[in-house]
């Protein structure tokens, strides 16, 4: 069912019961009226009665009788009775009242009450005359209120059913208007498809949910622009760095085999092959690896570690790649609890984000001293990498993430542009922060801040 027919008939029946509801209401508060007023006359009648019989003079009798009859609103079907008490529980029958023991228990307990029975009302009332106790009842039918309440019936009846037919429209009306908005919206998104992502949806002038709806949909498009503009950027510079060394080996091969060679100039194409061989090699690694952490960095952690032997590690591994590297760790500043230390990783991976932020510290301060500082408190662990490189201008920050990228003094070493955006994906992945400050020709410092409430969160959702 689309939404337009579910909105109206929401509409239609919520009205519905609303309109039910009232009726029902109107029609009881009508009759309690109608019940209360009606009494009220059959009170009036019983005090008159009551004051016929205990007047003694002829004249004032009459004056009461023609007050009855001519200044009362007649009843149907009216009589009253006027019953001797003879004691506490004990009085004079009437054989043309057909009353329940409980009515005239009521009367004498209560000074009066009353009674229906198909729309013929009683009502008894308990008066003293001299010493002398009497019940007087006044019975009438009710056959106005029967009618009225039968007429306010049949009005609200074919009101409710005018109410709801004027509901139908209404909420199509309703529905319209509410769905118009989505309509154009929807309207507007199938327009834009992978050729034309660069068009938005109009947002709405109100500030409304729809509006919220809009921007959150455009938003969306950004971030599906840039990840397409990033998708074809990598794409196109992979299958450039890749066909580099596959064409230099495919031309070194083809050289070599058109003509016999001697063994040396052989042995000079295979060390050449080799080395691009090595290159492609590397290359693939790193794009394995960097496919390996998904666009958004999620990734799945599996250990828990602590850092600062992590850090052991990647020395360790950096002294067997750099022999004569000058990577300094200060584990000085260390807290007691070794338990601030660890940190829940996928540790192959976290290693890798490290040896490649440390590596290129010794490669692009050629070799000189690089210091890495850990600290660790209840809230934070700090990594702080320094070196006193190259550094980096200003106008390269906003592309170090992208993979591929060599700005114009990095160039000038070997690298594929791959660990510094794989790095940031890992940490990024194990819910941690990496900020960058460098000057040209000064230096550079790495920051890595791993916060204790989204170490925990990340660890919950492994």
């Amino acid at each position: 069912m689309q939404i337009r027919k579910k909105i109206t008939l929401t509409y239609i029946v919520l009205s519905g019961l609303s309109t039910l509801l009232l009726c029902l209401v109107v029609l009881f508060l009508f009759k309690k009226n109608n019940q209360y007023y009606f009494l009220k006359r059959l009170h009036d009648r019983a005090k008159i009665v009551a004051s016929i019989h205990s007047q003694h003079d002829p004249e004032k009798a009459k004056y009461y009788r023609k007050l009855k009859e001519n200044g009362l609103e007649e009843l149907i079907d009216e009589n009253d009775f006027v019953l001797r008490v003879n004691g506490k529980d004990s009085f004079e029958y009437n054989t043309a009242l057909n009353l329940p023991a409980t009515f005239y228990t009521e009367v004498l307990s209560q000074q009066s009450t009353w009674t229906e029975d198909d729309n013929r009302y009683f009502y008894g009332q308990l008066f003293e005359e001299g010493n002398q106790k009497y019940i007087v009842i006044i019975t009438a039918k009710d056959r106005r209120g029967n009618t009225t309440t039968i007429y306010i019936l049949q009005i609200l009846f074919f009101a409710g059913i005018a109410f709801v037919v004027l509901a139908y429209f209404l909420g199509r009306f309703l529905a319209k208007k509410m769905i118009t908005p989505v309509s154009k919206i929807t309207a507007e998104v199938k327009r834009i498809s992978a050729s034309n992502l660069h068009n938005r949806v109009k947002e709405p002038e109100n500030n409304d949910e729809l509006a919220d709806l809009t921007r959150t949909f455009n938003d969306m498009l950004d971030r599906l622009e840039t990840s397409f503009e990033i998708q074809a950027n990598f794409i196109n510079n992979a299958s450039h760095e890749l066909r580099t060394p596959i064409t230099t080996i495919i031309a070194e091969t083809e050289v070599m085999l058109s003509k016999e060679r001697e063994p040396r100039e052989y042995m000079e194409s295979l060390s050449n092959i080799q080395n691009q061989a090595s290159r492609l090699g590397n290359l693939t690694n790193g794009l394995l690896k960097l496919t390996q952490t998904g666009y958004d960095g999620n990734k799945q952690v599996l250990d828990v570690t602590r850092l600062d032997e992590l850090l052991m590690d990647v020395k360790s591994d950096l002294d067997k790649i750099y022999p004569t590297n000058n990577v300094t760790l200060r584990l000085d500043d260390l807290p007691e609890d070794d338990a601030l230390l660890l940190i829940p990783c996928n540790k192959p991976l976290l290693e890798l984000a490290l040896s490649n932020i440390i590596s290129n510290g010794v490669k692009y301060s050629d070799n000189g001293i690089v210091f890495v500082t850990l600290s660790a408190d209840a809230n934070l662990l700090r990594i702080k990498i320094t070196d006193i490189g190259i550094g980096i201008p200003s106008e390269d920050f906003p592309h170090l993430y992208e993979p591929f990228f060599r700005g114009k003094e990095a160039s000038r070493y070997n690298g594929y542009g791959l660990g510094l955006p794989l790095a940031m994906k890992i940490i990024r992945m194990h819910s941690g922060e990496m900020q960058i400050q460098s000057e040209p020709n000064k230096g550079t410092v790495v920051q890595i801040d791993f916060r204790r409430s989204n170490i925990k969160i990340s660890n919950g959702n492994s």
